[in-house]
């Protein structure tokens, strides 16, 4: 029964996932939709705001992040599943955000989600915010670091127990920090 569950995740996480590319990828060549952008131009906003501990203009978030951070964290990018190291990282420690070094998530609740991105069953106390994210024709529930507003992943409710959540994050947005 287990090994079927796992496989119908795998199956599940994979079609959307083939679904989200498809979406995003004609979204950004061809479309320019208001509604759906209007629930992340909020968190976007948010996040350039005063509204967080850390705030840095867009030049300076440039500066200290990679293009490919910049890009997930603050343009609300997805990377490639399978591209991070993090994803088979299990040893003790923390993640901490890229760009703040706030600690999100540890060791403890990280798990093998099989979708190719580190995933988690429950994010450290305060650590993380959420938005609703409507963006490629969908409702999901986005992540965001507490401390800068950089975008993570989003959370679903197909997560092991004891929270039967699954944090599924972008790896290029976190820095492991071994114990």
């Amino acid at each position: 029964a287990r090994t079927l569950q796992i496989w119908l995740m795998k199956k599940r996480t994979f079609l959307w996932g083939a679904i989200a590319l498809v979406s995003s990828t004609y979204l950004n060549r061809h479309l320019t939709s208001e509604g759906d952008s209007q629930d992340m131009s909020s968190t976007k906003a948010k996040a350039t705001s005063n509204s967080f501990a850390i705030n840095k203009s867009e030049q300076e978030w440039r500066k200290s992040l990679t293009p490919e951070q910049f890009r997930v964290l603050r343009q609300h990018g997805t990377e490639v599943a399978g591209s991070s190291p993090l994803d088979k990282e299990y040893g003790k420690g923390t993640y901490v955000c890229a760009g703040c070094h706030s600690p999100l998530f540890t060791s403890e609740t990280k798990f093998d989600s099989g979708t190719g991105w580190p995933s988690f069953y429950a994010p450290i106390e305060n650590a993380v915010g959420t938005t609703i994210d409507r963006s490629f024709f969908m409702t999901r529930t986005e992540i965001h670091c507490d401390r800068c507003g950089g975008h993570l992943g989003h959370v679903f409710p197909d997560g092991p127990r004891p929270t039967g959540q699954r944090y599924c994050m972008n790896g290029v947005a976190m820095t492991f920090v071994p114990s």
